[in-house]
């Protein structure tokens, strides 16, 4: 089973136990780390997840995976808050991050360059737009490697 397929799967199993807690389903990573599997599930709320929000989550999505049983390999799984610098991934996520700094790479050059970092000064489902310290630049959505927020000190 591919590490893709995984993290579908899982996701698809996730989402409504994680929803029923009144928390967002932010990623899921399946990644081998050394010679360990690493299944990680990131949560969300307005207001921030704590321990306990992690740690309901851990209980009943773990209950789930043992009863369905959908990886072949033995793993750990780890669930936690995405942090200060949450993955953007969901058109959403974009949407309520208008306004806060980000930084994101491309899967090919975009004038020059392959990262950025900046203001994300607007998304339409198909492009974003980043204002950087001194120039606006619109990048195709399709072309984005990566996205996330950025800290800024």
């Amino acid at each position: 089973m591919t590490k893709r397929k995984v993290t579908e799967i899982v996701e698809e199993l996730a989402a409504p136990i994680v929803e029923g807690e009144g928390l967002e389903l932010v990623d899921v990573e399946y990644k081998k780390e050394g010679a360990n599997w690493f299944l990680r599930i990131f949560i969300d709320k307005p207001e921030g997840v704590d321990i306990d929000d992690c740690g309901r989550v851990s209980e009943k999505v773990s209950d789930m995976l043992d009863e369905v049983d959908p990886i072949p390999d033995s793993y750990f799984l780890e669930v936690s808050s995405p942090g200060a610098e949450r993955p953007l991934k969901k058109p959403a996520d974009f949407e309520r991050s208008i306004g806060k700094q980000v930084y994101i790479t491309t899967y090919e050059p975009v004038e020059g360059q392959k990262t950025f970092e900046g203001v994300l000064a607007g998304y339409d489902g198909d492009q974003v737009t980043v204002t950087e310290a001194k120039k606006t630049i619109t990048l195709s959505a399709e072309k984005i490697a990566s996205a996330r927020l950025a800290v800024v000190f």
